[in-house]
């Protein structure tokens, strides 16, 4: 059993001094102090805390005007108002992020009042409010010296009312463990920010938040304080999980952890099965000692703040609003889930292999495995795609599949094309349609009413052709105008753009538009196949044969599009005919659509909903010195891969459509993240020809060991069901199904080189075949990629230094490689640091920073997107999917974004995602030195205001 503490039960056996918080079901990053008869406290310096009292904030501003001004024949009306106009400032200023029942401390309110004077130009009042507070500060000392020294005591409130004495040792002890074996830490510091906000009274449970926040606002000078938050963080978590679990209050230090797990673990699982948290089959069909002696306690030290304030608010094994679970214990659950369907002779052996690549962040399951894996409704797939028939039945079964599907965390895609257009006949009724937008509407709301799991909001995709005669209004459906009752403030929509539109625009032409009902087959034809429909319609609706046909211009249509993608960030693009005639798959079905984050490209129909399971290899652990690890990499994404088939068979289904298509296609999608943190390991700036190689062969490597997994395990495992007349049973691989794209286009010039043995590659697939239909997918990885303390997914660095927000507040957080070189040059200080939120975490314009660092740590908007649009090209040649491509544009306009995605199809990319521009005021601090594209510097989002995006896309991670 654990080892109980010397506190027990009893209140009379108490320990009579307290140093850190002990177990609570409270989160541990609570504010401190809350009091029924203040919104907010203060703490004096005598450390006694009061309740906050604006009118002495007036009276104290009003003697400094006072002190200036007199004998001056000055108005007391004019004081009296300038003073309660400056005081409702300062109020604002320290309250505004503040929750109910914050604290201040004293000094901390007079800052801001000299911020507030400075500000406002009462430069001569400021100056004597600050001779003022030095005098004070000058007579406090002088008291001091000739006084008795008062021993100061202070009183803490327990959880059950009593007052114990505070331990300043074990306070400090506490911060010592914390920071032991971190480099340009300091304790002293710590202890400092800390014990101003420790006060007479204060909870119990509320020393470790204040430890906690004073580590993590140093983030921001030194990246090794988010390891220092995170470790005085985990001492709470230790706390809640072990004393729920043992049933008493316990307390062990992070050195003790290597032998306090193996015996935590086995009454964790047990614990947590017992209250039908977890699957009985973890105790009955796993050694649980075995399992737990391979726990590696030293890995909970690689957890940053933000990784691990992340898996505690979400991810974490939780009961009573409790977490009983720990980090270790969380990777290894996991794991035993994925490994549950292994053979039982090797399954412990397989679970803790799953548990080391999860534990060492070299690879990461999707969001949705993360939270249901070994539960008793494990829905480990991230993404959904589904088709809407033309008619209620359909309609409405789908929109109940959505919400079955939501329920437990699963991200939605929906082809609505099918759906007859407004003013379309309908024959039961002999009315007119009321169109697909109404239908949309209805989606829309299901979606907020049926949230994944309790977890995080209801997310779905609404796609729709460009040929559809709703296109035009489908374009408008995120507008803030116009009538409410066709608007959807909550679905992402995306157009469906077949290739022959695009080459409508080249040639300036006109586009018809139909209704499906009259024109069924458009639906699902692609390529030549859907040309020559096309045109034959068009002159059926010449000849007045169809009656609700409608020309417009291909160039009008387009600028409504690309408006409609700058103002309200949809409808995303994303190309119909790359994605069909580069599917593996397109002998049993046709892709109607992509999925919530544009990334899936999978066959759906009436009879099946397209399913896929995702997880990213961390591409930063996979980099030495000596450049990408092959044989470390091949490892990994051997065991990555038959974790996610895994997935398959072991996946919990709400809908047998689902469960029909994703066991007779079997597939996965395998990504990257950390791709920004490789190119900085490897020096090189995102804009740049060496990072678009890098790209291609990273890629590549990534294609090539995937494909060979998922071979591997068709020998072992058999072949997925529909394989026969596949583009692998061919021999043609995501490479070569290049080549058939630029033959569907007339020889486009796409670029084919390659490095590794594809030939040997290629005779093994068509000899053994496949485990998987598609195996590879790039997720935004918006959630995940935190846990691992890595860049998203693919995206450049939105900024080099930003600020986080989580219930308890903010903290800044600063790009540790940029701070690590500047740190070499004497130059990582706080007038940088200063700078650096000036410049809204650029440092293009900070001249004395050396120019070929200005270049690697160049941010997203500094960059020319045509940089992003060329990566992307090169990696879409080796994926038999998609990846979520989101485009930066500093300030855009209609010629660059109708450059830009024009670009991204004539590079043979199949899908993007979202078009990131920002506010005029943002543009106004720098000029770009950047290309052409980006002709203004940018820091903010439309769709994510303020802060580096981090959209709905975690739906599908």
């Amino acid at each position: 059993m654990l080892e109980k503490s010397t506190h027990g039960k009893q209140a009379s056996s108490r320990q009579e001094t307290v140093g850190v918080a002990v177990a609570s079901s409270e989160p541990p990053i609570d504010v401190v102090a809350t009091s029924p008869s203040s919104d907010y406290r203060v703490i004096r310096r005598n450390n006694k805390q009061t309740v906050f009292d604006r009118t002495k904030i007036e009276v104290a501003m009003t003697k400094a005007f006072l002190a200036v001004e007199s004998g001056v024949a000055s108005s007391s009306t004019r004081i009296h108002e300038e003073v309660m106009t400056l005081t409702d400032q300062v109020y604002n200023n320290l309250t505004r992020r503040a929750m109910p029942g914050a604290v201040f401390h004293i000094e901390e309110i007079q800052d801001q009042v000299e911020l507030a004077l400075m500000r406002s130009g009462h430069h001569k009042v400021a100056r004597a409010y600050v001779i003022y507070r030095e005098e004070r500060a000058r007579e406090r000392r002088e008291l001091e010296k000739t006084e008795k020294p008062r021993e100061e005591t202070l009183a803490i409130t327990g959880d059950d009312g009593q007052r114990l004495a505070f331990d300043e040792a074990r306070f400090v002890a506490t911060i010592e463990e914390a920071c032991e074996g971190l480099a340009e830490v300091s304790v002293e510091q710590i202890a400092k920010e800390a014990r101003r906000n420790v006060f007479d009274g204060i909870a119990e449970r509320d020393l470790n938040a204040v430890l906690v926040m004073a580590a993590r606002t140093l983030i921001e000078t030194e990246h090794n304080y988010t390891f220092v938050a995170a470790r005085l963080l985990m001492d709470h978590i230790r706390r809640e999980a072990l004393s729920l679990v043992a049933g008493e209050r316990v307390h062990v230090s992070g050195e003790r952890m290597a032998e306090i797990y193996p015996q935590y673990f086995p009454e964790f699982i047990r614990f947590a099965c017992e209250r039908e948290l977890l699957d009985k089959r973890l105790t009955d069909e796993y050694d649980l000692e075995k399992i737990s002696a391979a726990l590696l306690a030293e890995r909970d030290l690689n957890l940053t703040y933000l990784s691990l304030q992340t898996l505690y608010d979400r991810y974490f094994i939780h009961s009573d609003d409790t977490r009983i679970e720990l980090p270790q214990a969380f990777f290894m659950r996991v794991a035993m889930g994925l490994a549950l369907h292994e053979n039982p002779a090797e399954r412990e052996d397989r679970a803790i292999e799953f548990y080391r690549r999860l534990s060492s962040f070299d690879f990461m399951s999707s969001t949705p495995t993360l939270f249901n894996s070994a539960t008793l409704r494990p829905q480990l797939s991230s993404c959904y795609l589904t088709t809407v028939a033309d008619d209620l039945d359909g309609i409405f079964e789908s929109i109940k599949e959505n919400a079955l599907l939501s329920k437990y965390s699963g991200g939605l895609g929906n082809d609505w094309t099918q759906v007859r257009s407004m003013g379309a006949y309908i024959k039961g009724t002999n009315g007119k349609s009321q169109g697909v937008v109404p239908f949309l509407k209805v989606a829309n709301d299901t979606a907020v009413a049926v949230n994944q799991g309790g977890k995080r909001k209801g997310a779905v995709c609404a796609y729709l052709e460009t040929w559809h005669r709703d296109v035009e209004e489908f374009l408008e459906l995120r507008k803030n105008t116009g009538d409410d009752r066709r608007r959807t403030h909550d679905m992402n929509t995306a157009n469906w753009v077949p290739d022959l539109f695009m080459e409508r625009l080249h040639e300036d032409a006109e586009w018809t538009l139909f209704s499906p009902h009259e024109v069924p087959d458009l639906h699902d034809l692609h390529g030549k196949a859907f040309k020559e429909r096309y045109l034959a319609y068009e002159e059926l609706a010449e000849a007045g044969e169809l009656k609700t046909a409608k020309r417009v211009k291909a160039q009008v249509l387009w600028r409504k599009m690309l408006g409609m993608l700058y103002e309200t960030g949809h409808p995303w693009i994303t190309f119909k005919d790359a994605c069909n005639i580069r599917s593996p798959q397109r002998h049993v079905g046709v892709v109607h659509s992509s999925n919530l984050c544009t990334e899936i490209t999978l066959n759906t129909s009436k009879e099946e909903i397209a399913v896929c399971n995702l997880g990213s290899i961390n591409l930063h652990a996979h980099i030495d010195e000596n450049g990408l690890r092959m044989d470390k990499l091949e490892k990994t994404i051997t065991t990555a891969i038959r974790m996610l088939d895994n997935v398959i068979e072991y996946n919990y289904y709400t809908v047998d459509k689902a469960r029909n298509s994703n066991l007779r296609h079997r597939p996965i999608g395998l990504g990257v993240m950390g791709f920004q943190d490789a190119l900085y390991a490897l020096r090189l700036p995102y804009a740049g020809e060496e990072a678009v190689e890098f790209a291609d062969r990273s890629m590549e490597a990534v294609s090539y060991f995937a494909i060979k997994a998922s071979c591997e395990l068709a020998k072992e495992r058999g072949r997925y069901p529909s394989f026969e007349g596949s583009l692998w049973s061919q021999g043609i691989l995501p490479i070569d199904s290049l080549k058939l794209l630029a033959e569907e286009r007339g020889g486009a010039d796409f670029d084919l080189s390659s490095t590794l043995d594809w030939d040997g590659l290629r005779e093994d697939v068509k000899k053994h075949g496949m485990r998987n239909s598609n195996v590879l997918a790039i997720a935004p990885t918006a959630t995940i990629s935190n846990i691992c303390g890595v860049a998203q997914s693919i995206e450049p660095m939105y900024q080099n230094l930003f600020v986080k927000s989580n219930l308890s507040g903010e903290f800044t957080v600063a790009n540790p490689h940029l701070a690590k070189d500047l740190k070499k040059l004497g130059m990582w200080d706080d007038v940088m640091i200063n700078d650096l939120k000036y410049y809204d975490g650029r440092i293009s314009q900070i001249s004395r920073i050396p120019p070929e660092l200005r270049e690697l740590y160049a941010t997203a908007f500094e960059i020319d997107p045509k940089w992003l649009v060329k990566a992307g090209a090169r990696r879409q040649k080796w994926i038999d999917q998609s990846q979520s491509l989101n485009l930066y544009m500093g300030e855009p306009s209609g010629a660059k974004m109708d450059e830009l995605y024009k670009l991204a199809w004539s590079a043979g990319l199949k899908t993007t995602y979202y078009l990131r521009t920002l506010g005029a005021t943002h543009t106004e601090k720098s000029t770009s030195e950047a290309g052409q594209l980006n002709a203004v510097d940018a820091t903010v989002c439309p769709t994510t205001p303020g802060e580096a995006p981090d959209p709905d896309c975690e739906a599908c991670q």
